[in-house]
């Protein structure tokens, strides 16, 4: 997912999007432990766009103090 995707999201869909891509990861971590996946790179993709999330929330966290 890209970030001008995220930036247009409004926080409780980024909130529930986070939730989804954590439950996600977790799926796709055990299933590579018990069979390999076939693009492992997959499990990589889903850490960067969880950690895209975190960083938006935590920005718009960071401006709402300010204000």
């Amino acid at each position: 997912m890209k970030t001008s995707v995220i930036k247009e999201m409004t926080t409780s869909e980024l909130l529930e999007r986070l939730s989804e891509e954590e439950k996600q990861l977790a799926r796709l971590k055990i299933n590579h432990a018990v069979t390999p996946l076939e693009n492992p790179m997959r499990i990589s993709q889903y850490r960067k766009t969880i950690a895209r999330i975190k960083t938006e929330l935590r920005v718009r966290n960071n401006t709402d103090k300010k204000e």
